[in-house]
């Protein structure tokens, strides 16, 4: 093995490659996450590669031993895969499932690279079926795989046969979300949020319906999708004057959203473990959302209610809209619930990991190395 293909863990500096993009407006979950990992962990002991494609987020753009490769129109596979071997990272942190993560797996296997892979398991679906092929490998020849909720951490055990290294919750980002400084203003007019991309599985409708079933309940829905004229037809077609469109928003327009709402509404079937979720409790609001996923964000009875079936769905939504006193009691628990959702604390913790697992990795390679002489 060349030199310049061994990572650099001998030295204090851990090299990370995440192939996460690092732009100030990308509201995407993983991204999200991802962005407050990197920006806490110490620059003095980890050197992180990220994505790019527009301005990035102020703090991992002045974050010291950072580097953002640029994300363009072309051949963004090769040329990144260029960039790792010319300075391999001990480290690939959170893969995903396209073409640049497929090649680097490819790489690490023929060329026997001591990279560490740890793999971050966020998205639902496992309860009701399997996970697609890219994911699959990239669960299975990771060094690590955490989770970021209890049950997906049971789901990889029973249906892969994978022990979760440890649950890894995302945590709540206090610059946008958090309770009203003064509570909830008194007010007329009741708002139920809702806040997703509008596909399918979201069900968004759900929410429109029970708009019809509540014409002087102010029903927001902030998103975009492949639903979206969908699901203004149907508003038009129930005549819900009730229903306001907001489209894409940035992370403070959401959390000024909820700090206006008095109930957040989530019909969606198909999660892991739901950053808006989180989001609302941290901002006070009670949440009324689908069991099948068993979010820990949300403790059903206590801080919002977890529904079996659309039935009580809309049965939960119902009382919280007709009891103020209700609504104000779960939407404190939800704000305290928050806390242990503290970004600080969980970044240390994955810090931690990135360690532990680089120096196993680096233990299991050179012991090959050995036996192989």
């Amino acid at each position: 093995m060349r030199p310049d293909l061994q990572p650099a863990f001998a030295s204090c500096m851990i090299r990370v490659f995440t192939p996460s993009f690092a732009d100030e407006a990308d509201t995407n979950a993983q991204n999200l996450s991802v962005k407050e990992i990197v920006s806490r962990l110490d620059p003095d002991r980890f050197e992180v590669t990220m994505l790019c494609e527009r301005a990035a987020d102020p703090r991992i753009a002045s974050r010291r031993n950072t580097i953002l490769l640029r994300w363009r129109k072309h051949a963004n596979s090769a040329r990144v895969l260029f960039r790792l071997m010319r300075k391999v990272p001990d480290l690939y942190f959170f893969p995903r499932e396209g073409p640049l993560d497929a090649g680097y797996f490819n790489l690490r296997r023929h060329l026997r690279l001591k990279t560490a892979v740890i793999s971050y398991v966020v998205s639902g679906g496992l309860y009701s079926g399997s996970f697609p092929p890219a994911r699959v490998r990239q669960i299975r020849e990771a060094d690590a795989v955490f989770d970021n909720n209890s049950y997906l951490g049971q789901l990889l055990r029973d249906k892969m046969g994978i022990l979760s290294a440890g649950t890894m919750y995302d945590g709540v980002d206090r610059r946008y979300y958090y309770e009203p400084p003064n509570g909830q203003p008194s007010k007329r007019t009741i708002t139920v949020l809702c806040v997703g991309s509008l596909r399918p599985y979201k069900r968004v409708p759900l929410a429109i319906r029970e708009a019809a079933r509540w014409p002087n309940v102010c029903f927001r829905i902030a998103g975009t999708g492949e639903e979206e004229q969908v699901c203004k037809n149907l508003a038009a077609e129930l005549d819900c004057k009730n229903v306001t469109f907001l489209g894409h928003r940035s992370q403070a327009e959401i959390g000024c959203e909820m700090r206006r709402a008095d109930i957040f509404f989530h019909p969606s079937i198909l999660e892991g473990h739901p950053q808006v979720l989180l989001q609302a409790a941290g901002s006070g609001l009670p949440v009324v959302a689908m069991r099948l996923y068993r979010p820990d964000s949300v403790v059903n009875g206590t801080t919002g209610f977890l529904a079996d079936n659309d039935a009580e769905l809309s049965r939960g939504l119902s009382e919280l809209i007709q009891n103020p006193t209700l609504r104000r009691s779960m939407g404190r628990a939800a704000a305290e619930h928050a806390l242990r959702f503290d970004w600080n604390v969980i970044a240390s913790r994955w810090a931690e990991a990135f360690e532990k697992v680089v120096a196993e990795r680096q233990r299991s390679s050179n012991s090959e190395v050995r036996t192989r002489e």
